[in-house]
């Protein structure tokens, strides 16, 4: 760690680099280098590979998750919360992101998810990233089968739905094995089962409620929201000129 912050230091000072600049937070970091890492990069990263302790035994078992990888993500918004703003680069507190290896210790998607919110709610976690498992020659997991790439991106669609949309873990559709359906977006499967039979009225939804609809993401909500502030929506043909 002290060669990657020494790397950014002179990025950034001697050669007065004032681009994109990403760290990655390693397993037995100390608090004071996540500090340092903070004052020099855009965003930070610390990738938990696994939703949880027992899972990650499964993974990666010389990894520890709560004092290794969890308590870095921590330290990073302790650190937002009592150091201010003009102390980071660019005056600004950099993002965090995490990733984890999808299906790679037999973990649901609901598992997944469930540490994703959490992280979002409590640690002010930009995104997560999500990599299919695919098993590699000559490691212990090499007879292991490969995850359907579609479920990385069903996963990506999902932690998307609750961070921009105001979806909560409830309302997405898991199977009984508690995963997303492969075969259709997360944010249309959730639409069949509850706005076939109650529609979303135009011109009285709200915004998170128009946002539900699929088809309708952010810039189209406020697209509908200025349009019938002048003039009451009636048509399908109103709504495609608003690029919906």
């Amino acid at each position: 760690d002290r060669v990657m912050l020494d790397t950014a230091d002179i990025l950034r000072k001697r050669h007065q680099f004032k681009g994109y600049l990403h760290l990655k937070v390693m397993p037995g970091s100390e608090k004071d280098q996540v500090y340092r890492a903070m004052q020099l990069a855009d965003r930070v990263s610390v990738n938990l590979e696994a939703p949880s302790t027992e899972r990650l035994a499964k993974l990666a078992p010389h990894k520890i998750f709560i004092e290794e990888l969890m308590r870095p993500l921590r330290w990073v918004e302790e650190i937002r919360r009592s150091v201010p703003a003009y102390k980071f680069w660019n005056g600004k507190y950099p993002s965090t992101v995490t990733q984890f290896v999808a299906g790679g210790s037999d973990e649901s998607d609901l598992e997944l998810l469930n540490t994703t919110q959490w992280l979002m709610k409590n640690v002010r976690l930009k995104r997560a990233y999500f990599s299919a498992f695919h098993p590699i020659r000559d490691t212990p997991l090499e007879n292991k089968a490969a995850v359907d790439p579609i479920r990385e991106h069903r996963l990506y669609q999902a932690s998307f739905l609750l961070r921009d949309y105001g979806f909560d873990l409830e309302d997405l559709p898991f199977t009984a094995a508690e995963n997303l359906p492969l075969h259709t977006d997360p944010k249309l499967a959730w639409a069949q089962l509850n706005l076939v039979h109650a529609p979303v009225e135009v011109n009285r939804a709200d915004r998170r409620e128009l946002m539900r609809v699929p088809g309708i993401g952010m810039k189209g909500a406020d697209a509908i929201l200025s349009a019938r502030r002048l003039n009451k929506l009636r048509n399908i043909s109103a709504l495609k000129k608003l690029g919906i």
